[in-house]
């Protein structure tokens, strides 16, 4: 695998910024590593950090350099702060930066395929949150999503917000203000629903939490809310915490579930 460390500017946001990339490539005499790249366009899985975290995290806290070696697949990963990869109500427009910008940089540096079945996107907690809703805004752009311990009932967390009771109170309400989150771009029960009522196709879904995590109540309402919808989702909650050995276990499953052709 090749790692590159890009820094490049964002015309969205206005400043400098940085995504982390790794590109597979054939060898065949590396010890200990079984690389492939599979053809000259490559599949391609957006890999998004969380809420404490940036760009680096994934490759300093887990060994997905050397998970994704066999599967033939580009990694790409951004850097977008505390935005929750939402255009922020009190900051920059990181939601357009993920969904609009940053694809098209990253394929016009890299060669990455822009087709739907070669796309997928993952991330733990705060990036679970921005997997999930990505892929439910741009149903046409992703073949598959994934969710580690992820923030996916935005609707509750606001409210607690109101009561001054989130522990990240102050980062949600300059990501999302003052405003009702509620049947919005940034519910994704709402996104289910109506990605549902248009017959909008739906990119298979994918869902662990620990059952020890404190966000284990919202996932499995979001669990509730697919399997009423008919949805197709893959859930996982096993033994664990919102913590770093359960998400480099979890990544694993992850890429074994994508729908990638290794042929």
């Amino acid at each position: 695998m090749a790692f590159i460390q890009c820094h490049f500017f964002s015309e969205t946001l206005s400043i400098s910024t940085a995504m982390n990339v790794l590109l597979p490539e054939n060898t065949t005499n590396q010890i200990g590593m079984k690389n492939r790249r599979l053809r000259d366009r490559l599949p391609v899985l957006y890999l998004l950090h969380g809420f404490s975290d940036d760009h680096t995290i994934w490759m300093r806290r887990t060994s997905i350099e050397r998970y994704v070696a066999d599967y033939g697949i580009a990694v790409v990963m951004p850097q977008v702060d505390h935005s929750f990869y939402t255009d922020m109500a009190y900051g920059k427009k990181y939601g357009m930066f993920l969904s609009e910008e940053l694809p098209q940089v990253a394929q016009s540096f890299f060669p990455l395929s822009d087709k739907r079945e070669d796309n997928f996107v993952a991330g733990l907690s705060m990036g679970g949150y921005g997997a999930l809703k990505w892929a439910l805004r741009k149903p046409e752009m992703f073949a598959g999503a994934a969710s580690l311990s992820g923030a996916l009932d935005m609707v509750s967390h606001m409210e607690m917000v109101r009561k001054q009771s989130d522990p990240i109170g102050h980062a949600l309400y300059h990501v999302f203000g003052e405003k009702d989150v509620k049947n919005t771009e940034d519910d994704l029960f709402y996104l289910m629903r109506q990605l549902k009522e248009n017959n909008q196709p739906i990119p298979k879904l994918f869902q662990a939490c620990g059952t020890e995590d404190f966000l284990l109540e919202e996932n499995v309402s979001f669990r509730q809310v697919a399997e009423e919808l008919q949805i197709p989702l893959t859930t996982t909650f096993s033994k664990g915490e919102h913590e770093w050995g359960y998400w480099d276990k979890m990544i694993q499953e992850v890429l074994e579930w994508l729908p990638i052709n290794k042929d």
